[in-house]
């Protein structure tokens, strides 16, 4: 599950840097660039984290990854699966990990208010 979870983030990363360069708002320009830097910097923390502490991460997934086109859903989407499955991913007795987890739960709704609010 942790791998799927890294292959969420960084999946996200990817849509999300797409979504940045066809939007016609500076603002929402802006947000998305600093959730797509702000990402992966974040899922790159939770791997080696969890690889340092746990062994190599199993990257194997059944998960079928599809291009969306709005980066609000996009944002929230992601920040609601990592709710649910954050435990299931990584143990909350790790807590170094669950806090990196937390800043990627934050860089979702700090992300969601810029693209909702900010035009």
């Amino acid at each position: 599950m942790i791998g799927e979870l890294i292959y969420r983030l960084f999946h996200a990363r990817t849509n999300a840097h797409i979504i940045h360069l066809g939007v016609r708002s500076y603002a929402q320009h802006v947000a998305l660039q600093e959730f797509y830097d702000g990402i992966t910097t974040l899922a790159d923390s939770i791997a080696e984290g969890y690889q340092g502490a746990h062994g190599l991460i199993d990257f194997t997934t059944k998960s079928r990854f599809t291009q969306e086109a709005d980066g609000l859903k996009l944002v929230t989407e992601l920040k609601e699966w990592v709710e649910q499955n954050r435990y299931e991913a990584i143990d909350a007795e790790d807590t170094h990990l669950q806090n990196v987890v937390d800043e990627v739960v934050q860089l979702c709704a700090t992300s969601a208010y810029k693209l909702r609010f900010l035009k």
